[in-house]
């Protein structure tokens, strides 16, 4: 509220004066009591004295930043309503709707896969590489600017990014060519809405308390974004499309809306804002005494470079290393989740049970991370992480001792492993950011690159997407003879098709039961190796934390005496 302080006159009994200019009323006024002169010196939303002109109170700040939490939030739900629903039907609308032949399906993943893994880092260069330099390099862009820029990208963005939902469909072009543009589209568009999100979580708030927070309310509106699915199934319809087709327009229209409005109500915010740090370094001008130093302009960073300081940059090896296993796992839960549920429950439970188990595990993660973040709050996301790979393991071999004949076992395995590990997936979030911090202290970056180093982290661990389905089919098929991708089913006694070299095939339906239980038992061990050498958390984690917030306030800048 208060922006900046310049030292005044003493008062009559002594105590010293700061000169305040307002953001709100515009207007100089004297105070006193602030402490020393850089304690004056402060962000607009760093100051908690009320303004002796105006009176505008704290209070009124506390409500701006509590609107931008929940306007932040509301973001993951335009994101979440069309996602959901995009996973759930876009491979079944073109294998059952659009009769696309197998190799056109097989192109499109493959160029999907490659621009799936390429567009991240390249969204984040294209939009961070700015940021890359020192702070001596030139001139600086302040904090509102830059989440002004993610704000601006994130308005064009995202109703372009409802518009791509749109075009899966209805059936405008020959299969296999508007399978393999709708993916690049979508994804292309997708990656761009969520870099700019992610990057706001780091620029938003640099405090744990304040990112637990955005992320709360981003995991919340996720939620309510997940029951698109549910109502998804009262207009699914392969045979008739037509009510599925407006079902699919109402939640892009929603969508396209909701950017709409929100963007523009965040950019009202910072645009504010800019203005201010406009007004505050046209002052500074004319109160500075004297000129400051010429600083020659430096070359900017190039990829290489930047390369090559992400590669010295520990933590963040360690963390993908970790990350690569998290985003395999999660990806293998989530393909292999119905042939679990076909091989190992069809016979031992309805099939309103089998549904129920496959809605909740869309649902639960989002709930689950609520409590997951509060705990944060308490214990630190390190530790909390570190808690779910223990619970990970310790499920997986309680599993394995009692066997695939509990039933209700393995329906509460089946559902908690699924939604702990999606769990653990949202949390990584807040890990990122203060790899974010880590990286704008280590490299003494004008600003934190946000969507650059989320790029390069989704860059190294998206290779596990592809890794899921590939490890997960040639296990099940090395113990029991059974390929996933033939046509003519094949019972749960025994495989039809022996492996070369094995005396008699492992039964199917044990088969499945190894791979559900060994598959997380194994990636909580690696997991729990890797993250004991992740050293970004307790005092290291607040000295990086520290040091940041000290480096937005920068060097006091000399002035006439007043």
């Amino acid at each position: 509220m208060l922006d900046w302080g310049f030292p005044a006159p003493a008062d009559s009994d002594g105590d010293r004066q700061f000169l305040l200019l307002c953001v709100y009323c515009k207007r100089f006024c004297f105070t006193g009591h602030l402490g020393d002169y850089r304690a004056a010196v402060v962000p607009a939303w760093m100051v908690t004295r009320p303004c002796l002109t105006c009176g505008v109170h704290e209070a009124l700040l506390v409500e701006e930043k509590q609107r931008e939490t929940v306007l932040y939030g509301s973001l993951s739900l335009f994101v979440s309503i069309l996602h959901n629903v995009f996973l759930l039907y876009y491979v079944e609308t073109f294998v059952s709707v659009y009769k696309i032949d197998k190799v056109s399906f097989w192109v499109g993943e493959t160029v999907f896969l490659i621009w799936n893994s390429l567009n991240d880092p390249l969204f984040g260069w294209l939009s961070d590489r700015a940021f890359l330099s020192s702070p001596q390099s030139g001139s600086q862009i302040s904090s509102p600017e830059v989440v002004l820029k993610r704000l601006q990208s994130l308005s064009r963005n995202g109703p372009l990014y409802a518009l791509s939902f749109l075009a899966f469909w209805v059936a405008w072009a020959h299969p296999g060519l508007q399978f393999l543009v709708c993916l690049c589209l979508y994804d292309g568009f997708l990656t761009l809405v969520d870099l700019n999100h992610n990057a706001l979580l780091a620029d938003l708030a640099v405090s744990a308390n304040d990112r637990t927070r955005l992320n709360f309310h981003s995991s919340l509106f996720s939620a309510v974004g997940s029951l698109s699915v549910f109502l998804s199934y009262s207009f699914w319809d392969k045979e008739d499309f037509v009510s599925f087709r407006l079902f699919c327009v109402m939640l892009a229209a929603l969508s396209m809306l909701g950017f709409a409005v929100v963007s523009r109500l965040l950019r009202h915010r910072f645009e504010r804002d800019v203005r201010s740090h406009k007004n505050e370094e046209e002052l500074l001008k004319e109160l500075s005494v004297g000129h400051a130093p010429h600083t020659s302009a430096e070359k900017p960073i190039t990829l290489g470079e930047y390369l090559k300081q992400l590669s010295r940059h520990r933590n963040f090896m360690w963390f993908v290393s970790m990350n690569l296993v998290q985003v395999f796992h999660c990806h293998f839960n989530s393909n292999f989740f119905p042939l679990f549920l076909e091989h190992l429950l069809s016979d031992r439970i309805s099939a309103s049970a089998g549904s129920f188990l496959l809605g909740i595990s869309y649902i639960a993660p989002h709930l689950n991370n609520l409590y997951f973040l509060t705990l944060c709050r308490r214990l630190g996301v390190y530790q909390v992480i570190r808690w779910l790979f223990l619970l990970k393991l310790g499920l997986g071999i309680a599993m394995l001792l009692a066997g695939a004949d509990q039933v209700y076992l393995l329906c509460l395995f089946i559902a908690s492993n699924r939604v702990f590990t999606e769990g653990t997936c949202k949390l990584l979030n807040l890990v990122i950011t203060d790899l974010v911090d880590e990286d704008f202290v280590l490299n003494h970056r004008q600003h934190a690159a946000s969507a650059l180093v989320f790029g390069m982290v989704a860059l190294v661990t998206k290779p596990g997407q592809t890794f899921a389905p590939l490890i997960g089919t040639w296990l099940l098929c090395v113990y029991t003879g059974y390929d996933i991708f033939q046509r003519d089913p094949i019972k749960d006694s025994v495989a039809a098709v022996a492996v070369s070299g094995a005396e008699s095939p492992v039964p199917l339906r044990q088969g499945c039961f190894y791979l559900l239980v060994f598959v997380p038992i194994t990636c909580a061990l690696l997991q729990l190796l890797v993250w004991s050498r992740f050293t970004l958390h307790g005092r290291r984690l607040q000295s990086i934390k520290a040091l940041r917030q000290g480096a937005h306030h920068g060097d006091l800048i000399d002035v006439k005496a007043i």
